[in-house]
């Protein structure tokens, strides 16, 4: 739009606006005919498609950006999902033997079946007895919102139905007051049947399972988020398959978000009677995103690393999202297309990617880019900067690019072990890696470290002078927590995290000597510890009076000062990893 003032654009310029916005159709014959201009008439300039452009750098830069997206998120979207496969794999292993058990239950009470009343309700029993009750398995999820447990659950069914079971995952939405307790069948016979039915009957399930030898398997029923339920119609629907309990082995999976109360909070009294109950709990969100984080970000499973402003912005959405994963998945889709849009480089991820924990060079795949695209790496700040620190006057081809991307692989698996190092001190103290994260991509952190390195240098190279000025840094918070608190570990625990640093820095040769002697250290200063108390053992035997007591509690001491020695060792070497 122009405004009144401004004068309106001529018939040229107006042709060029427009010409993006014609639609081209088929010619008719009369226009074709007529296509041949009288010689006395001007011609007006012919619309032919868009001109073609020269395919530049730039536009190839963009070409494979717009190829890298899609390849680089289905890798973390399957990382992310083998990530909750695993950390719910103890759980889900629980569940599934408890729900065989509970299955071999129900069998031992079902006496020879009798397909003449296969369609009747009240199970026939041996003895004589009615067995009403439903197992039911309370799974807790710790969930503020339901959007994480469809995943959990759907994973669950997948898990069941590799076991043998038949799986019917139910959600609160099926048991609205205004479908009735009609509509929660209807979903549940479904999914069984296969079949849209009318008329909802549990008999038609029943006929269906006494079919075809299913008398094998039992019929699981998933109830993904329980409290959001109709209390009214979860407990009919609860009553209902209590009468078919044996003669169809249903077996009941509620998830549970709050506490233990909130069965009975939603649940009638006599429902409650009909519920055999076991518990189960899954990881907690904090747990989860740890996890994830672990497997995406710190492992660089998709060939890039993200900055500290990126890494606060993933944080903060992840909160204000109630704690979900899937809000911290939505948000980390918005920061690769970031990436991928400002970052010059990131249509090499593609390479990176496909080699994963490959070690192999990549000078092949780098030698088909274009050259003015490899020659465009070289230009960049960030290859400068590694050029003058290794001295590096080598020819500017793939061949270099390779060595610099493969330095920039080693120096973030270097990065990579020292952060999952204070992460492993700080499980002690449920400190969260998001945590932990954020605060080593603080750009103004790394500089006060490097003026507190050299000042140290300078003055005093101990850590130890004071701990409460560790590192002179006030706004460390978390990071400063976790290396003073390995002073108060037990040895035990001491020696556990040593144990699990040594696996954490294979690969790292000097940060991992420097764990190995300390452990060597340990290890003799129990030795020492050991043949001590004998001695003590043996005095007291020999003579206990006043100098011997005296010698007892020097080597007590001893022990003592050891044990903080060590401590105060690991505390310093953990102080040097973030340097």
């Amino acid at each position: 739009m122009y405004s009144p003032n401004e004068h309106p654009p001529t018939d040229q310029l107006a042709e060029n606006n427009l010409q993006p916005f014609f639609v081209l159709h088929k010619a008719s014959k009369s226009s074709e005919s007529s296509a041949v201009m009288s010689p006395g008439k001007p011609r007006k300039r012919r619309l032919d498609s868009s001109p073609k452009v020269s395919l530049n750098s730039e536009s190839m830069k963009e070409n494979l950006k717009m190829e890298v997206f899609p390849y680089v998120w289905s890798k973390i979207e399957s990382n992310i999902k083998d990530v909750l496969r695993s950390i719910n794999a103890d759980v889900f292993d629980e569940i599934g033997r408890w729900v065989c058990e509970s299955f071999n239950e129900i069998c031992s009470c079902r006496g020879p079946v009798d397909p003449s009343k296969s369609t009747l309700p009240y199970p026939f029993v041996q003895n004589g007895g009615l067995v009403k009750k439903l197992f039911t398995a309370l799974v807790f999820t710790k969930n503020i919102e339901t959007v994480d447990d469809i995943l959990t659950f759907s994973e669950l069914g997948l898990n069941l139905k590799s076991r043998g079971c038949y799986v019917v995952n139910i959600s609160s939405l099926d048991f609205s007051t205004k479908n009735g307790i009609g509509g929660c069948l209807r979903a549940f016979l479904r999914q069984l049947l296969m079949v849209d039915i009318e008329a909802a009957d549990v008999s038609l399930l029943a006929s269906w399972y006494s079919d075809h030898g299913k008398y094998e398997k039992p019929v699981v029923v998933i109830i993904e988020d329980m409290e959001r339920c109709s209390g009214a119609l979860l407990s009919d629907f609860i009553k209902m398959l209590s009468e078919w309990s044996v003669k169809i082995p249903i077996i009941l999976i509620a998830g549970v978000a709050t506490s233990t109360d909130a069965p009975a909070n939603v649940l009638t009294s006599r429902a409650l009677q009909y519920l055999s109950t076991s518990m189960f709990f899954l990881k907690s969100p904090a747990e989860r995103m740890d996890a994830i984080i672990e497997a995406v970000l710190v492992k660089n499973c998709a060939g890039f690393s993200v900055g500290h402003k990126v890494a606060t912005f993933l944080r903060n959405y992840f909160l204000r999202q109630d704690g979900t994963v899937t809000s911290f998945v939505r948000a980390l889709k918005m920061a690769l297309v970031q990436q991928l849009s400002t970052e010059p480089l990131s249509f090499v991820l593609k390479i990176l990617v496909d080699e994963g924990d490959n070690k192999r060079s990549w000078y092949e795949d780098l030698a088909n880019l274009p050259e003015e695209v490899i020659n465009h790496a070289f230009e960049l700040p960030s290859y400068r900067t590694y050029s003058v620190n290794r001295n590096n006057h080598a020819e500017l081809n793939a061949m270099s690019l390779d060595q610099g991307l493969s330095e920039l692989q080693r120096l973030q698996e270097l990065w990579r072990s020292r952060l999952m190092c204070l992460h492993e001190a700080g499980r002690y103290h449920k400190v969260a890696l998001l945590d932990l994260y954020l605060e080593a991509l603080d750009p103004e952190l790394y500089n006060s470290r490097l003026s507190n390195h050299g000042c140290d240098n300078a003055k005093d190279k101990s850590l130890l002078s004071d701990s409460d000025k560790l590192f002179r840094l006030q706004k460390a918070e978390v990071t400063n927590q976790v290396i003073r608190k390995i002073r108060d570990l037990p040895a035990a625990k001491l020696s556990q995290l040593l144990k699990s640093w040594e696996g954490l820095t294979r690969g790292t040769v000097e940060v991992h000597e420097k764990i190995m002697e300390l452990q060597s250290q340990m290890v003799s200063g129990d030795v020492k510890s050991h043949k001590a108390e004998l001695t003590d053992k043996s005095n007291n035997l020999q003579c206990y009076n006043l100098c011997n007591r005296r010698h007892i509690n020097r080597h007590r001491l001893n022990m003592e000062k050891d044990a903080c020695t060590s401590n105060d060792k690991a505390m310093t070497l953990a102080g040097q990893t973030i340097r």
